[in-house]
């Protein structure tokens, strides 16, 4: 693991080798959810790196894991900046040009609105559980989250993975949970993506109906859904041969 600078905050990332390393194929650069880090993605990341040929760069945002801790209160527009602001400054730190995005959960978000915005160029997107607009469902869910915070072990799991557990869980919560986070949407970034998008979803998700990546799929002008059955909140968990099978086949595509 190593650390670099992004706003003056130390920043943990890691870059994980292929071990069949395609010629010249772009890094692919993991963004964690919202209550996620480097650690929690476990070997995800190096399995398809080997599956794909690509570097796999992941790393934890700043307030998570062992980066250093977050000192802004928390905006219900925090997304749009780690897509516009934090993301393009980490890229600038470790050198990195026109990655494939991949997100889950926030970090779908946040690849979305990255590519959306047009600032600089993406090779590709690739988003799991995505949320481009706030559904009931996943207010539902977060409310159970959080009665999960108080009475079972997810405290302790997560710090196992975050150096302040409490606050990384109320800033997701919290934020969720406010009347001022009801109107969020990002649609108006999907349009203008011009890089192709794979956009993943369990039929079991939790914290979201299918309409959200399927309002991708008729927004942005190249897009595959993937709808998986028996599958909730993180597909990569639930259904990961499934995923690794399509992003290969989805990242072979755009690279051919």
């Amino acid at each position: 693991m190593s650390f670099c600078s992004v706003e003056g905050s130390r920043i943990e990332y890691v870059r994980l080798r292929s071990s069949r390393p395609r010629p010249a194929a772009p890094a692919m650069v993991f963004l964690h959810e919202g209550l996620g880090s480097l650690s929690m993605w476990r070997d995800f990341p190096q399995q398809l790196a080997n599956a794909c040929g690509c570097e796999a760069i992941v790393y934890s945002r700043r307030g998570f894991g062992r980066s250093d801790a977050e000192t802004d209160k928390r905006r219900p527009d925090y997304m749009h900046r780690e897509a516009l602001v934090r993301l393009p400054a980490f890229l600038d730190a470790i050198e990195v040009e026109r990655p494939i995005l991949f997100g889950h959960s926030d970090g779908g978000s946040i690849a979305l609105i990255h590519a959306g915005a047009g600032q600089r160029a993406v090779t590709a997107a690739i988003v799991m559980a995505p949320h481009v607009m706030v559904e009931e469902v996943a207010l539902t869910g977060i409310r159970k989250a959080r009665q999960a915070y108080a009475d079972t072990d997810l405290k302790r799991r997560l710090r196992n993975h975050h150096s302040d557990p409490d606050a990384v869980f109320r800033a997701w919560n919290d934020t969720w949970l406010s009347a001022a986070f009801r109107d969020w949407n990002i649609e108006e970034y999907l349009a203008p993506i011009a890089s192709p998008v794979l956009a993943i979803q369990g039929e079991d998700d939790e914290y979201a109906t299918m309409d959200q990546i399927e309002r991708i799929g008729r927004q942005c002008r190249d897009a595959e859904l993937l709808k998986l059955a028996d599958c909730r909140h993180s597909p990569h968990k639930d259904q990961p041969q499934q995923v690794v099978a399509a992003v290969t086949k989805f990242v072979h595509r755009v690279l051919d």
